[in-house]
């Protein structure tokens, strides 16, 4: 298993932060919180994570339970998810976990856009009381359509703090190109999410490659962050 970055271990893990990861549709959300949730069970951590994409029937953290229970992590998932009733309802199970009893570490994997951060909204009093800090990375994927630029990932990340009454504190650049994505998709994106989180104000957590591509990258991207590929389309 690849071992975590120091800084990441400190922020995620030692200080056991809620981590909420929302973004634009299609950009990495849920492959992301898969693998921060299984890194960070891998390192002993006690890992709840809660599927919120109550907008997407497809390509959410709830299609992975198999792979979490190997692993040892808790999910929540909607109430209906994984069923002919695809309605959208969050488990009560959410308000514990995000409320100041809950324990552990707990990811938020939040729907596309400011539709699924409405969800994520109602909890916004309980995450922002709760005296463990909560950290929300906001995904970019310079590849995806209404993200090439930079100010629409501003207008984008405008729409989900309002929808969700929570304030980012960190961007993340997932650019890739699914099964396309080579080194020089990585490289050719790096500027990118430099100048996303400069004009955001935020920090620029790390920059996520596919496993195989991140050990050509290394020494050539600050904060790179190997990842593996969970989440693929059905023709993969």
């Amino acid at each position: 298993m690849q071992a975590l970055p120091a800084d990441f271990r400190e922020r995620m893990v030692l200080l056991k932060r809620i981590v909420i990861v929302c973004g634009h549709y299609g950009c990495g959300k849920t492959n992301l919180a898969l693998n921060l949730a299984v890194d960070a069970a891998g390192e002993g951590e006690q890992v709840t994570l809660i599927d919120m994409d109550l907008v997407n029937p497809y390509f959410r953290s709830s299609e992975y339970g198999d792979l979490l229970e190997e692993k040892g992590v808790r999910l929540i998932k909607p109430v209906y998810a994984n069923s002919t009733l695809d309605l959208p309802a969050v488990s009560p199970a959410v308000h514990s976990a995000v409320s100041g009893d809950g324990e552990g570490l707990v990811i938020l994997d939040v729907g596309g856009d400011d539709a699924g951060a409405i969800a994520l909204g109602q909890y916004a009093r309980l995450i922002s009381e709760n005296p463990r800090p909560y950290e929300m990375y906001y995904v970019v994927n310079r590849y995806r359509p209404l993200s090439a630029d930079t100010r629409e990932t501003t207008e984008l990340l405008e729409e989900i703090q309002a929808a969700s009454r929570l304030k980012a504190t960190a961007v993340v650049n997932n650019s890739h190109l699914k099964q396309e994505t080579a080194a020089d998709t990585i490289l050719e994106a790096a500027a990118y999410g430099e100048e996303a989180a400069q004009k955001l104000g935020l920090p620029l957590a790390f920059t996520t490659a596919p496993e195989g591509v991140a050990e050509k990258l290394m020494g050539k991207i600050p904060n790179l962050r190997p990842v593996k590929v969970y989440v693929r389309s059905p023709w993969e």
